[in-house]
């Protein structure tokens, strides 16, 4: 099978309800953050998106109401992704596996395809960078920052971050990779002592599963597609629907695309 493959046959497995983050799926393909809202706030979003490049890289937009992604033909956003969430007044209402109510409820939804730091890690493999998440079949550990977002329209919130422990000896090679791919965050926004990003406690990320650091190795900082949600709690849009953190949209287009 090939990559695009893979991803076709994810997108069904989630499509049937099959539920999981999606870090390793498909490797070599982009996969996608996910923001849906009403097109009376569209506006508000592309803005956010357009002053806030490095944590909100959009790579599609979508006309109101369409749910197929030019990225991979054939898909369906409202039920290609294993867990989505849906937001009422900021307020986290509902996480789900089927999203079709969100458009029975809002026809007019404009979806937005975010890049996300899962696109990169198949380079930071290919060079012999352990992802350690992957390797205990754990979710990405993310975190709300100090660092505020400038703000558009009605919306503003913090920079949100993913993290990855490196080895002190390969920091610079996750560097130099990662940041060949700036439509999926690229480098990242810092290294070392989480307290400079406001964070208190490593062990206890707002989204994702807790880290393990060993001996020797670096916490790493990526800003992450997860802010749009930060923003939605601080702005509380009348409704939004995203992803689950990370449970994203697999792609068909591979990452060489995106490479810079």
């Amino acid at each position: 099978m090939t990559a695009v493959d893979d991803a076709r046959a994810a997108r069904a497995a989630y499509r049937a309800g099959r539920v999981e983050p999606t870090s390793g799926v498909a490797h070599g393909l982009v996969q996608a953050n996910l923001i849906s809202v009403p097109a009376d706030w569209a506006y508000d979003v592309l803005l956010f998106a357009q002053r806030n490049p490095k944590p909100c890289p959009v790579l599609e937009v979508l006309d109101a109401g369409a749910v197929e992604s030019r990225l991979a033909p054939g898909s369906d956003l409202r039920t290609d992704i294993p867990s989505y969430r849906i937001w009422r007044d900021g307020e986290l209402a509902e996480e789900t596996v089927d999203a079709s109510s969100a458009w029975e409820e809002h026809p007019d939804l404009v979806s937005f395809l975010i890049g996300c730091s899962f696109t990169f890690e198949a380079g930071l493999v290919d060079a012999g960078v352990p992802i350690r998440h992957r390797e205990l079949g754990r979710n990405v550990p993310m975190y709300r920052t100090s660092r505020a977002c400038e703000a558009a329209g009605r919306l503003r919130g913090e920079t949100v971050v993913s993290m990855r422990p490196i080895a002190g000896d390969r920091v610079a090679d996750a560097v130099r990779i990662t940041g060949r791919y700036p439509a999926v965050h690229g480098a990242p926004i810092h290294v070392g002592d989480p307290a400079a990003l406001g964070i208190a406690d490593l062990g206890a990320p707002d989204f994702g599963d807790a880290p393990e650091i060993r001996d020797g190795e670096i916490p790493v900082f990526w800003a992450c597609g997860v802010t749009p949600q930060a923003a939605i709690m601080a702005s509380r849009p009348p409704f939004a629907l995203t992803h689950a953190p990370g449970h994203m949209f697999v792609t068909d287009v591979p990452d060489a695309e995106y490479a810079a």
